[in-house]
């Protein structure tokens, strides 16, 4: 926007260029204390798990320096080749992670699932992003797959199969980073024993959950100095060693001695990499939390600040090591020097809960994307900053992994056999997102299936003999994660299905238009003053709940507004996007639809003021619809060209006169067609719960040139409102035919009614007042 004074400021490139490099500071500093708390402790615990079973009998300098190699060349082109120079490239409008690379998928070529998408949700500003222009070698590809709904499935289960291991990675850090800081007390003098340690790494977990409903925000400001405070700790110990133990450690960043590792360890070489990968647990928050930041902000602080701290402390360690072979059980606190253990023991504590925090944080955001695609059953969310935005906290979510993370931690009691669990759950999400990178490379950035093979084959490569080594210990814990992501697979697909069974149902039962017009502009019924919110998933048609409502009771409302609300393949919808308004029979019908737009991001606030926007953009509508004829609903089309209604234009705009005045509810009722007693009830319904009622009102202004037509209907609306609002909504039991297979009946009449029943209800998710809220029972045979 220009000055008052209608001069432009000239621009200075160069201090633009220092604006922006100073924001991205800042930004690393601060991702220092989010993204990089569980990579920044894997020190704690590498070479520990790397050194276990019979390798101990080919514990030597070579063993050590080749161990060193290896950590070194996977810490290069895993999280600095692979996560910052490419994966860190694949933004989904500045968001990552599994769910910004299959939305960016989902766009680009039709491979969503989701049942209730229309041609105007991709008018979005934000679904047209990245490379717009047709590629002719992908496209028989892009065809193919486009074509057979199994392969759109499979790709949907390999989405959700990642952020189910994501979800076992939010049970499993909080274990081994805090089991591992605490085990620095037995070395010790004084040492405790093991009841004790696990004690105290109890007490340690249970407070760090129980600070969860805080938010992040509240100790956001102490996260990132702890974690530079570890970050100098652990480089200065490293540089302390290597100069003092073995500075020849050097050489051993040569892949040379990766080679002479494996000539002499041979199958347990193979098998040592399950405790290497650790080193690089915690790579995928670079990508998870990129919403939070920028890519450049994330590059600097792991280039500059990361990369080189912990290959330093990889390096001394492994230096101390070459000379104390016997310390390997408890190689970092034993290679610490004696007047600096104390303050390193406490910083890595504080480190560890920082690194736990952020996949704890991470894993709330995974379900509540998972519940945005309909794969997760509803469950409050609580947005926790109004700063931050995006920054959430899941009650039922928390507890639950707290109860998992103590039945881990109590009943491994070891680090090595937790870190067996937490290689599987790493390594199988950077599988997976190589897998969705190399789609991404022929899909969005249009580039040819050679160079996405060449990415494919050579990360598969390195992270299959990964992986291939973490699951030979399935039987030594590796089996939990893969329990774990089976269980809320399980839930998952449970619901995933149920809600598509009951979607398919509505779909197939609509009402009909024609039997709609029929029945005239009064329905043939009653038409009782106010408006009618009829909640329906259908984006289209007349849903069965309408038809199931009139033949049951002799009245409804003047004005009646279908509602769906839908989640689209976007990480954020703007507020001037977010409402499309439409007719669905013609005018003196007076009924209206509204489709309100989420992303898998957004969070549905609970504002207050849902009813007067949607008021005022309706009144939109038929104003526009008066003065653009396309809008408006022939005899052809009933159900009308819906149209984007920007709640921001709306009240810049003099379609209506609004006035607001705040009171309790009981100075100033509405006097309207409701009897005494519906005000009376309301009022001590409002008296009772302390609410505050923002009054609203709306009035035509004094317009001479308008339609009488546009008057009138304006006029109804206005009255309809003032009269007052229903939610109506359908209370839907879902139940197999009788006709349907065991397996189909036990699934629908067991598993998903055990789901529906437990989760909460769709008015709680919505923020429906209970007051207003009319539930049509409803029973679909599936």
């Amino acid at each position: 926007m220009e000055p008052e004074s209608g001069i432009t400021p000239p621009r200075n490139p160069s201090q633009l260029s220092w604006v922006n490099l100073s924001r991205n500071l800042l930004l690393a500093y601060q991702s220092l204390g989010v993204v990089y708390g569980d990579l920044s402790t894997s020190p704690l615990y590498v070479y520990s798990s790397a050194f276990t079973g019979r390798l101990r009998d080919q514990e030597n300098e070579e063993a050590i320096f080749g161990a060193f190699s290896l950590i070194f060349w996977t810490f290069t082109l895993i999280p600095l080749l692979k996560y910052v120079v490419l994966v860190l490239s694949a933004d989904d409008n500045g968001e990552g992670g599994t769910f910004a690379l299959y939305s960016l998928l989902c766009r680009h070529a039709k491979f969503s699932l989701l049942p209730n998408q229309q041609a105007a949700d991709e008018e979005l500003s934000a679904y047209k992003y990245g490379h717009s222009s047709p590629s002719v070698g992908s496209s028989p590809l892009k065809r193919f797959l486009e074509r057979h709904k199994k392969l759109r499935t499979v790709l949907l289960v390999v989405v959700l199969f990642g952020a189910c291991m994501v979800i076992g990675d939010g049970v499993l850090t909080p274990a081994i980073s805090v089991l591992s800081s605490v085990s620095g007390l037995q070395v010790t003098e004084n040492k405790l024993t093991d009841g004790e340690l696990l004690l105290l790494a109890c007490v340690i977990l249970v407070g760090l959950f129980a600070l969860q409903h805080f938010g992040t925000h509240k100790v956001a400001v102490m996260f990132a100095p702890i974690v530079i405070i570890w970050l100098f700790s652990i480089f200065s110990v490293g540089l302390y060693n290597i100069i003092h133990w073995n500075p020849r450690i050097v050489i051993a960043m040569s892949p040379h001695y990766i080679i002479k590792y494996f000539r002499e360890t041979g199958k347990n070489g193979w098998i040592s990499l399950g405790g290497i990968l650790l080193c690089i647990t915690g790579t995928e928050a670079m990508f998870a939390d990129l919403g939070h930041f920028t890519a450049l902000s994330i590059r600097l602080a792991f280039a500059f600040v990361v990369y080189p701290c912990l290959v330093v402390q990889y390096m001394g360690q492994a230096a101390f090591l070459s000379k104390n072979l016997d310390c390997l059980p408890n190689s970092f606190y034993d290679s610490i020097p004696d007047p600096v253990f104390w303050p390193v023991f406490i910083i890595a504590t504080l480190a560890a809960i920082v690194g736990s925090q952020a996949i704890i944080t991470a894993t709330f955001s995974i379900v509540k994307q998972c519940h945005s695609l309909g794969c997760f059953p509803r469950v409050k969310v609580v947005h926790t900053s109004r700063q931050i935005y995006g920054q959430i906290y899941i009650p039922e979510i928390n507890w639950m992994l707290m109860i998992l993370t103590l039945a881990i931690t109590i009943g491994f009691q070891d680090t090595t056999l937790i870190g067996n669990a937490y290689g599987i759950a790493c390594m199988s999400v950077m599988f997976i997102t190589t897998f969705l990178m190399a789609l991404i490379i022929i899909f969005v950035w249009q580039k040819s299936i050679f160079l996405a093979a060449i990415f494919l084959v050579f990360f598969l490569s390195i992270e299959g003999v990964y992986l291939s080594s973490a699951f030979i210990k399935v039987p030594q814990g590796g089996w939990v994660p893969l329990v774990l992501s089976s269980i809320f697979m399980l839930v998952m697909y449970i619901w995933h299905y149920g809600t598509r069974k009951k979607y398919n149902f509505d779909l197939h039962n609509k009402v009909s238009l024609k039997w709609l017009l029929g029945l005239g502009p009064s329905l043939g019924i009653v038409r009782v003053p106010g408006i009618g919110l009829i909640y329906s998933e259908l984006a289209t048609g007349v849903p069965a709940i309408f038809s199931h409502f009139v033949t049951n009771l002799p009245a409804f409302h003047k004005v009646l507004v279908f509602i769906c609300v839908k989640s689209v393949p976007v990480p954020y919808v703007s507020p001037e996007e977010r409402f499309l308004i439409g007719r669905v029979c013609p005018r003196p019908y007076r009924m209206y639809r509204c489709i309100v737009r989420y992303g898998y991001k957004d969070i549905q606030r609970d504002d207050g003021d849902f009813e007067n926007q949607l008021i005022q953009s309706i009144a939109e509508f038929i104003q526009m619809e008066a003065v653009e004829p396309q809008f408006s609903s022939s005899e052809s089309s009933l159900d009308g060209r819906m149209a984007v209604i920007s709640t921001r234009n709306v009240q810049s705009n003099t379609s209506l006169i609004i006035s607001v005045e705040e009171d309790t509810g009981l100075s100033s009722l509405i006097q309207s067609s409701k009897s005494l007693t519906l005000q009376s009830l309301r009022s001590v319904f409002d008296e009772d719960n302390s609410v505050r009622r923002r009054q609203v009102r709306f009035q035509l202004p004094p317009s001479p040139g308008m339609d009488p037509a546009v008057r009138e209907e304006l006029m109804d609306l206005i009255q309809a409102k003032e009269a007052g609002v229903a939610y109506i909504m359908g209370h839907s039991y879902v139940k197999a035919r009788r006709s349907s297979s065991f397996l189909k009946r036990f699934v629908i009449d067991i598993l998903y009614s055990f789901l529906r029943k437990n989760c909460r209800g769709p008015a709680v998710a919505l923020n429906i007042p209970h007051i207003s809220l009319i539930e049509v029972g409803m029973i679909y045979y599936v």
